[in-house]
Formats: C-alpha cells, sequence, structure tokens
C-alpha cells in the first residue's frame, strides 16, 4: 500500500510542476524511506531542541489573561514584547534593533472621517454620492453659508493661470478637472496632445490655490464614481499611514470633488455662464470677470487621527561565510485583546507561531554557540500590527534593519498549533503550505525536499490556489515581503471553530504536533541558510 502511495504522490509532484501553482495538491511523503536521524547531521541535531515541553512554556505564557489578549498599543502587547525581549536576552543574543534594543519601534496613524457634512442652501448632499474628499489630506474646515467663486482650471503655470484676475483670498472656489484643451486636443499648457501634472495630480491645484490664500477647493468631476472606485481603499476604509503623522499639515487647501449635479445647484442661474467661460478658456482667451456663485455652501470637515504605537522584535544570528544575506522567520505576536471584560487569548493566533520562532531562534543559537551556526544570517522577527492590517509587516518593508536586496526569503508562521478542521478527525501529521511556489520553484522544492529528509508530514496546498475564497495569501505577514520581491512561503494549520474566539485557549494546542510542525520549519531555514547559492526567482508578484 505504500508503495503505491509514494507513486501517487510522485505523480502528484511531476503533474504540480507543469501548473504556476501548486494548487488543490498534497505532498504524500514516501514512508518507505525512513527519516533521517544522523548524529552527524547538525540540522537534525538542532531541530531536536525544539521540543513540547519548550513550545507549552511559551504559550502558556503568551496566551495567559495576563498578557490581555496582546491587542497592538496596549499594555498587554507591551507585556508580550517584553517576555519575548527576555527571551532573546536569555539566549544571550545581539541587540540590533535601531536603538540598540531588541525592539523597531513601530508608528502608524489611522486616518478617517469622524464628521463630514456639505450642504447648499441648507440641503444636505451624500459622501461618495454627490461629493468625495480625502481625510489623509484634508484638515478640520468649518465653512458656514459661504459663496463660491468660479476659478477655471485651477492652475497657475507660466503658460497658462487661472489666478491673473482673481482674488481668491479666503474664498471657496470652484474649479473643472483637468486642463484646457482645444477642439485639436492640443493642451494649452503643454502645446501638444500630451496632458500635464495639472490633470494627473489634482494636489497640485490644490497647493495652488492655498499658495493664492484660498480657503478651499470644489473640483467639477464627470466621474465621481470612477473616482470612488479607483480610491475605494481611501475612502471606504480609515487610512493607514506609517508613522506618526497626527501634527502633519497639508501643503494644499481642503479640497472636495463634487459631480456636475451638484456644482449646477451651487452656481444657480450662473451654470451657463461658467460653462460659457469654460470654454471661453478652451481657446486661450479670458475676462476680467468674475462668476459669483447664486447660492451658497456649507461644509464642516473633522478629520480622526489616531496613533497606534508598537514594537517589532528582532532576533539575530549573524552566519559566517555568507552572513550578510538574510533569511527571515517571521510570525506576529498580537492578538485581537479584550473586548468588554473579555480576554482574548489568541493560543493558536498567533501565540503559536511566536513560540515556534522562540524555539527556532534557540536552536540556531545554540548551533552558533557550538560553532555549527548558519552559514547565512538568519532573523527571526516578531511583528506587531498583524491584527490591524499587516502593519508590522508593512513597517519592516519601508524601514528594513537589514537590506531587502540581501533577504532571500521570508518563512512565515501565523497559527500552527492546532489542527484545522478538515483534519479535526486524523492523526496525520499535516501543514497547509502557502505562496512557496509564487516567486521561486526553489523555495518549494527545498521545503519538500527537506520534509521527505526529516519530517514526512503531509504537505497540503489547497490555500495556495489563486481562486481559494479565503485569499489567506494576502492576509498574513509574509505578503508584505512578497511584494518586495521576496520569495515568501506561510505555514498554516487552517481554521476552526475557536479562531478570533474567546475560546482559543492554550489548552487546546497540540503540542505534539506543534513540534513536529516546528522541526519541519527549522530544517528549511536551515537548508535555505547553508545551500552554496541563494534560491532563484521565476516570476514577480501581483497584487491581489
Amino acid at each position: 500500500m505504500r508503495f503505491y502511495l509514494f507513486l501517487a504522490g510522485l505523480l502528484l509532484i511531476n503533474l504540480s510542476y507543469l501548473s504556476a501553482q501548486y494548487a488543490n495538491h498534497k505532498m504524500i511523503p514516501d514512508t518507505t524511506i525512513g527519516i533521517t536521524q544522523d548524529l552527524d547531521d547538525w540540522s537534525y541535531i538542532l531541530s531536536t531542541t525544539i521540543t513540547a515541553t519548550d513550545l507549552r512554556e511559551h504559550i502558556f505564557a503568551l496566551a495567559s489573561d495576563d498578557m490581555q489578549g496582546r491587542e497592538t498599543g496596549t499594555p498587554g502587547n507591551d507585556k508580550a514584547a517584553q517576555y519575548i525581549s527576555n527571551k532573546f536576552e536569555k539566549l544571550k543574543l545581539p541587540k540590533v534593533g535601531p536603538n540598540g534594543e531588541y525592539s523597531q519601534h513601530v508608528a502608524f496613524t489611522f486616518v478617517s472621517w469622524k464628521y463630514f457634512v456639505v450642504s447648499i442652501d441648507d440641503t444636505n448632499y451624500r459622501h461618495l454620492r454627490d461629493f468625495i474628499a480625502f481625510p489623509q489630506w484634508s484638515e478640520d474646515l468649518i465653512v458656514d453659508n459661504e459663496k463660491v467663486v468660479f476659478a477655471g482650471y485651477g492652475i497657475d503655470d507660466k503658460a497658462y493661470s487661472d489666478y491673473s484676475s482673481i482674488d481668491c483670498r479666503n474664498k471657496v472656489l470652484l474649479i473643472y478637472d483637468g486642463e484646457p484643451i482645444d477642439e485639436n486636443g492640443i493642451s494649452l499648457i503643454s502645446g501638444t496632445e500630451k496632458r500635464t501634472q495639472w490633470s494627473l495630480d489634482w494636489k497640485k491645484k490644490s497647493v495652488a490655490a492655498k499658495a493664492h490664500g484660498a480657503k478651499t477647493l470644489l473640483i467639477v468631476s464627470n466621474d465621481l464614481k470612477g473616482l470612488v472606485n479607483q480610491n475605494r481603499r481611501f475612502l471606504i476604509n480609515r487610512i493607514t499611514q506609517l508613522g506618526d503623522h497626527s501634527h502633519d499639515i497639508i501643503n494644499g487647501v481642503n479640497t472636495i470633488f463634487i459631480t456636475p449635479k451638484m456644482a449646477k445647484a451651487i452656481l444657480g442661474n450662473k451654470t451657463s455662464r461658467v460653462i460659457e467661460m469654460r470654454d471661453l478658456l478652451k481657446t486661450g482667451k479670458k475676462t476680467s470677470d468674475w462668476i459669483v456663485a447664486d447660492n451658497a455652501v456649507s461644509i464642516n470637515q473633522k478629520v480622526k487621527r489616531e496613533v497606534l504605537l508598537g514594537q517589532n522584535l528582532l532576533a539575530y544570528i549573524e552566519g559566517t561565510d555568507l552572513k550578510d544575506e538574510i533569511v527571515i522567520v517571521s510570525a506576529h505576536y498580537d492578538h485581537v485583546g479584550i473586548k468588554g471584560s473579555e480576554v482574548y487569548n489568541g493560543a493558536d493566533d498567533n501565540a503559536s507561531g511566536t513560540s515556534t520562532v522562540l524555539e527556532i531562534a534557540e536552536a540556531l543559537q545554540v548551533g552558533k554557540l557550538m560553532k555549527h551556526g548558519p552559514r547565512r544570517s538568519v532573523l527571526c522577527l516578531l511583528m506587531t500590527g498583524e491584527e490591524k492590517g499587516l502593519l508590522g509587516s508593512q513597517y519592516y518593508t519601508a524601514n528594513p534593519v537589514f537590506p531587502l536586496e540581501k533577504t532571500i526569503a521570508d518563512i512565515n508562521i501565523d497559527m500552527v498549533g492546532r489542527r484545522g478542521t478538515e483534519y479535526q478527525d486524523s492523526d496525520i501529521p499535516y501543514n497547509y503550505v502557502i505562496g512557496s511556489d509564487r516567486l521561486s520553484m526553489d523555495l518549494h522544492r527545498i521545503n519538500e525536499t527537506v520534509n521527505q529528509k526529516y519530517s514526512q508530514i503531509l504537505l497540503d496546498y489547497k490555500y495556495n490556489d489563486e481562486a481559494d475564497p479565503n485569499r489567506f495569501y494576502y492576509r498574513s505577514d509574509h505578503y508584505n515581503f512578497a511584494l518586495k520581491g521576496i520569495p515568501s512561503i506561510f505555514f498554516f494549520n487552517g481554521v476552526h471553530e475557536d479562531y478570533h474566539r474567546l475560546t482559543d485557549t492554550p489548552d487546546k494546542i497540540d503540542l505534539q504536533l506543534m513540534e513536529i510542525r516546528g522541526r519541519q520549519i527549522f530544517h528549511l531555514i536551515w537548508a535555505l541558510s547553508n545551500r552554496d547559492q541563494r534560491i532563484l526567482l521565476n516570476q514577480n508578484i501581483t497584487s491581489p
């Protein structure tokens, strides 16, 4: 029976090499070949330091009520960071953080509208339907029943200016999007069919309006719906900015895009004159007349900026002859915190991944102290803010401690302490593998090779399918490394009924299975850090 299983496994592997994605495929190891337990093999020797007993210690500490659910920006998250740092200190690991610490301090600013109302003569209009504005490029603003001045296209350029005859100090300006184009399709600014930055970047008009003292800017858009669709992530959800932006001063004035229908409501009987003026501007002719709208506008904008502080944690094991190249093994240590009076412990998500990384760091450091450390350096990176939108990894990849071009792979561990729903009634050791082949077939093949040699667990690629509705590939920290072109692999036990619930507690962790998974991941890291050549790229990442 084992022989047939072996043949079936080989067939599946060979067929899957013909596909760009290892979807709906399982690597079934050949169990007729014994697992390597060679006492001269340092990958095997060091892997044995990863034990269920040590994993239990970490998980029960990190997922205790004392850690208060480890939500980023809370004392509980800081307690977890201190626990991890203490373990790094005990291992005598060097402090490679930017301030000579084990931590990389992380700040994020969440920006959203707290209040946003626009009315014309006491008639309220609807955000995202009649008008839009971007909170990250806005400040608090109150406009109380003020008249609006038409200012052409809002352009101030050597070749063309709408501001030459208008006093717009402390005024609300209404302008058209784009730039003046004559009947032959020629821009009056570039003198060619090529559109200038005045068309391509609306913020240039906002800055010009501020330079001339305007209070705010209304831009008439002929496709507000399309603008909403293009910028949905900036308009529907709160915006995340790297760093502390709580005291930012915007370069331009508050700018609101409005529909032609809303513009007509503002202009009233002046609408036809404005259209005539716009058509005149396209010919290069101008008038010194101002056009003041018939109806008054009121605007009340309140921007909400919340700063979230956290820290990524770094354990660095310096390599030998290839030490300038880095293998990253990552996991997030944050969870969702406290809701009401109840602590969400997050034992599987992701005290399990954090504990595994701690054990891998220890195994590598033991090897180094015994003069058998890795050839390439390994950075064990424990990140904050994953539950807030992969923020810790976003910050690290934007502010890397070690050059990204020298980073050969990210091995990401997120939920490896349980059996997922599909394997609930099985006793087979397994792991879901996501992303291993997307940027480097080398990474995929090496993982399968070391699994066959040392672990022989079932590797399930179900969630690696591009059509997978769960989209797990885009939902953990490895993805930010993949976006930078760094081959990344995500180890995952699958979802279960306790995911993000109060019942994700440490007593439900399968410690023996965790030990097997942790050792398998260690063998991959050891292989990547000790092979002669760095793994090769085979394709570029594409956005979801």
